[in-house]
């Protein structure tokens, strides 16, 4: 993954001097998905964690209810489209088609991967509801995620200022979607954990994908 890729095909949408500690980053989100999954596989309460994080975020009353459904809807079959066309259309207003590839792809394959993580882990919640990970978390951190590359990208940042954008971005949203869907009680607080640990590994590795394809290197 050497520098040529920023020059050849148009602007790289995974910055090379990101690649190293993306790299890294994904590498530690997957490790952390793979141990939670086995931790939770085919449970159905909640953890120590998700216990003591309950007794902090417990419910929400208007207009805080309001701000979670919001987030919420973000993520549902109508809203998560809605976010990802918008940015597309961005994309190719700007004129950088690999970039809304990315936006399709490293979003897509995320929330991809975190269906048949629900499947295999087999955690559940109210009743037959699989929860791990999260996919509205996955999905939202996934989207801030390639929009951080993006932006890194196209500012043509450096390491120091790239590597905290990426996270701060990141953990913001996971965070604030991770609210929702807790106060909302549609999963624990760990399967959001989860839906984190799922963008950040997936993402860096589909836009290395795409930046290979996209230079033509095979």
């Amino acid at each position: 993954m050497g520098e040529r890729g920023v020059q050849v095909g148009g602007r790289a949408v995974l910055p090379g001097a990101l690649r190293p500690w993306l790299g890294g980053i994904a590498g530690l989100g997957a490790v952390v998905l793979f141990g939670l999954g086995v931790l939770f596989a085919g449970d159905s309460r909640p953890g120590v964690v998700d216990l003591r994080v309950w007794a902090v975020v417990n419910g929400a009353a208007p207009p805080w209810l309001y701000v979670a459904q919001a987030m919420d809807f973000l993520g549902e079959p109508v809203g998560a489209p809605l976010l990802v066309g918008a940015t597309v259309v961005g994309c190719l207003l700007l004129r950088r088609p690999r970039a809304a590839v990315l936006v399709v792809l490293g979003v897509g394959v995320t929330v991809g991967v975190a269906k048949v993580l629900k499947s295999l882990v087999g955690r559940t919640i109210h009743g037959d509801n699989l929860s791990f990970p999260s996919g509205h978390t996955a999905f939202f951190t996934s989207f801030a995620l390639v929009v951080a590359l993006l932006v890194a990208g196209w500012l043509r940042v450096g390491r120091t200022v790239g590597v905290p954008l990426v996270l701060a971005s990141t953990l913001l949203a996971a965070a604030v979607m991770g609210w929702a869907q807790v106060v909302l009680g549609a999963h624990y607080p760990t399967d959001v954990v989860g839906g984190w640990c799922t963008a950040v590994a997936v993402v860096p590795v589909v836009a290395w994908g795409v930046d290979r394809v996209a230079d033509g290197r095979r």
